[in-house]
C-alpha cells in the first residue's frame, strides 16, 4: 500500500472516530436529559412577576403569550413591555387583559435606550412596574404549560441558588428557512447544551426563562450591568456564579416558536448565534468542527475510500455516526407534533449550511438583530453602526 494511501486511511478512520463518538454522546447526552423525573412540588409558592419583552406582531404571539395567563399558581403578575406606541404587539396585550381581567397584567411603553442591547432595555424599563421580589423572565415567542411558573420558580427556595434557566425545543413555522433554523437548535445546539452538562459544564444560561430574585440582581449591579451585551444571558450568569450562587438547569422544556421568513433572515440568525458561540468559547470555537458529525463522517469516508483494506471498517464506522446523527434528528420531535420525516430530506442540506457559517464566523464581527446592526468587540459589547 502506497504511503500516500495509508496516511489518507489513518487520517480517515482518525476522523471518523471522531465524528461517530461526538454523535453517539451527544445522543447519550439527550436522552438522559430526557428520561422521566419526578415532578418538583414546593408547599411555598412565593409571588412571581414575570416580564415579558415585546417587539412586533410575531407569527403565534397571542397563542404564546396566553399560555403565561394560565398558570397553576396562585399570586403572579404579567408586565408587558414595548419602545413603540405603535407597536402592532400592544393589540395582543389588549386583547389578553381583556380576556383575563382578574389577572395582573401591566403594560409599559418607554422608548428609553440604556445600552446597545434593545431587549434588557425594555427589560430595565420594565422594572419600574415589577411588584414582587421572585422575577421571571422570558421570551416572547416562548410557549408553556400552566406548571411552567411551580417548575421554574421552585429552585430559588434554595437560596444558594442565584439562578435558574432553562433549555427550550424550537417549534418552526410552514417556510422552509424556518424549518431549518429550528434544526439548527433542536438537532445540534440543544445536544451540544446537554453534552456539556453531561460533563459536567453548569454554565449554560438561555433567556427563554431566567428566573432570579430581586436581591440577586441589585447585588450584581441591576441589569444595566449587561445592556451592552449581545450574549446578555450568559453574562447574567457569570456575574451571578461571581456571588457564590448555583445555575440550575430546569427540567421544564420551554418551547420556542422559530419563524424565518426568508433565506437571509436564516443566515443572520445562525451567523448571530455562532458569532456568539465564538465570543465565549473563543479558544475551543475551531474545534466546533469536530461536532458537525455527518460531514466530517461523509470526509472520513472518503479518505478511506482510497485504502480497500480498511473500507468495511470505515464502512461500519460511517454507519454507526450516521444512526447517531438520525437519531439526534429524531428524538426531539417526540417533544412535537410535526411529522416524524417531514424534515427528513433538509438534514444534509442543514449541516452542511451550519458548517458553512461556522466559516463565516471567523471573518466577521458584525451582527444583525430586529433589523439593527452591531459590531461585536472581543469584550462583548455590541455597538451600534451608524
Amino acid at each position: 500500500m502506497p504511503l500516500i494511501e495509508t496516511l489518507a486511511a489513518i487520517l480517515g478512520l482518525a476522523i471518523l472516530a471522531v465524528a461517530t463518538s461526538y454523535a453517539v454522546i451527544a445522543l447519550l447526552a439527550v436522552l438522559v436529559w430526557n428520561r422521566p423525573r419526578a415532578a418538583l412540588n414546593s408547599p411555598r409558592l412565593p409571588p412571581v412577576t414575570v416580564l415579558k419583552p415585546l417587539c412586533g406582531a410575531e407569527p403565534g404571539l397571542y397563542a404564546n403569550l396566553r399560555t403565561f395567563c394560565v398558570q397553576n399558581y396562585p399570586e403572579y403578575q404579567i408586565v408587558f413591555g414595548v419602545r413603540d406606541l405603535d407597536d402592532p404587539a400592544l393589540a395582543v396585550v389588549r386583547r389578553l387583559q381583556t380576556e383575563f381581567p382578574a389577572l395582573p397584567i401591566d403594560v409599559v411603553i418607554n422608548p428609553q435606550i440604556h445600552g446597545s442591547n434593545f431587549k434588557v432595555s425594555n427589560l430595565i424599563n420594565m422594572m419600574a412596574k415589577a411588584r414582587h421580589d421572585v422575577l421571571t423572565m422570558a421570551d416572547s415567542d416562548a410557549t408553556v404549560g400552566s406548571d411552567y411558573l411551580r417548575t421554574v420558580t421552585a429552585p430559588l427556595l434554595d437560596r444558594r441558588v442565584g439562578l435558574v434557566t432553562s433549555i427550550y425545543h424550537d417549534v418552526p413555522t410552514k417556510p422552509i428557512w424556518s424549518r431549518l433554523g429550528a434544526m439548527y437548535i433542536n438537532e445540534w445546539y440543544m445536544p451540544s447544551v446537554l453534552l456539556a452538562w453531561l460533563f459536567g459544564h453548569k454554565g449554560y444560561v438561555s433567556g427563554q426563562t431566567l428566573c432570579l430574585r430581586r436581591d440577586t440582581l441589585q447585588a450584581i449591579g441591576s441589569l444595566h450591568t449587561i445592556a451592552n451585551h449581545l450574549a446578555d444571558d450568559h453574562r447574567l450568569g457569570e456575574l451571578v456564579d461571581g456571588l457564590g450562587l448555583r445555575i440550575v438547569l430546569s427540567p421544564y422544556l420551554v418551547r420556542a416558536e422559530h419563524h424565518e421568513p426568508t433565506w437571509r433572515s436564516l443566515t443572520r440568525h445562525e451567523l448571530r448565534w455562532m458569532r456568539t458561540i465564538r465570543l465565549l468559547r473563543p479558544r475551543s470555537f475551531c474545534l466546533l468542527f469536530f461536532s458537525f458529525s455527518l460531514p466530517l463522517a461523509m470526509l472520513g469516508l472518503l479518505l478511506c475510500a482510497l485504502s480497500p483494506p480498511v473500507s468495511t471498517a470505515a464502512w461500519a464506522i460511517f454507519l454507526t455516526a450516521v444512526g447517531a446523527r438520525l437519531a439526534l434528528h429524531f428524538v426531539p420531535r417526540l417533544h412535537s407534533d410535526r411529522p416524524m420525516l417531514a424534515d427528513l430530506w433538509l438534514l444534509p442540506a442543514h449541516d452542511l449550511l451550519i458548517g458553512w457559517v461556522w466559516l463565516r464566523a471567523f471573518f466577521t464581527s458584525r451582527v444583525t438583530w430586529r433589523g439593527s446592526e452591531f459590531d461585536l468587540g472581543a469584550d462583548g459589547v455590541m455597538r451600534q453602526r451608524s
